[in-house]
């Protein structure tokens, strides 16, 4: 069994009984159980997986680049202990590289900031439309205030999706770019290999003309 948040048990527990509270009809209730709060406790839930990875990947880059330096300034005589520590400043050298590139491939970092910011602003605008305040306060009842407030999560949730779409197109295309930029240096490279094939393939004929040309004018002075 996966093991449950203690803060996000506390989130549910604690909105739940606000939802008691609150009068309005079972529909209404049924969209702040199934879309708002299940929206926030998911929200939540990657918000500190993405950080706990950030952190532990950032971690073991930073430890890992202190330490190298020492292991590898260390001079020691015991041909066993210098086995044994040439190994482990490989194999943390190697853990180093894999924790930044896979920190630098998921954007950990950005994803914990990306899914932190958004449920702030589902769990602000909750705590405003609980309250009557901010959006909410001309309102007398949550009832009347209850189409607002869905229309201001399905905004902030179809934001949500399309910060996460624009992000993954601009990823794709500095991929694209990347591989384009290497494909022309390539071919740069090729045609400059090319070129320089074929202005040595012309000296050699011309190196040849001459050649010929001096070969078969001692041919006739000798004739003659």
């Amino acid at each position: 069994m996966a093991k449950k948040d203690p803060y996000r048990e506390f989130l549910k527990k604690d909105f739940g009984e606000i939802f008691d509270t609150l009068k309005l009809p079972d529909l209404q209730r049924k969209f702040l159980n199934s879309r708002w709060l299940d929206q926030v406790l998911w929200m939540e839930a990657q918000a500190g997986q993405a950080r706990n990875r950030y952190y532990t990947a950032r971690l073991m880059t930073i430890v890992g680049g202190i330490v190298l330096p020492a292991l590898v300034s260390l001079n020691l005589n015991n041909g066993k202990v210098r086995d044994t520590l040439v190994w482990s400043t490989f194999g943390l050298s190697q853990v180093v590289a894999i924790s930044a590139a896979v920190e630098e491939f998921f954007h950990y970092g950005e994803r914990w900031r990306h899914y932190r910011r958004t449920v702030e602003s589902l769990k602000t605008q909750g705590w405003q439309f609980f309250q009557l305040s901010g959006s909410y306060v001309t309102y007398k009842t949550h009832e009347e205030a209850f189409t607002i407030f869905s229309n201001q999560i399905e905004e902030i949730i179809q934001r949500d999706v399309e910060i996460y779409a624009t992000q993954v197109i601009q990823q794709k295309k500095q991929e694209e770019n990347k591989n384009n930029e290497n494909g022309s240096n390539n071919d740069q490279s090729g045609t400059s290999k090319s070129s320089s094939s074929t202005t040595t393939c012309k000296d050699d004929s011309v190196a040849l003309t001459w050649g010929d040309n001096s070969v078969s004018k001692g041919g006739k002075s000798a004739v003659n």
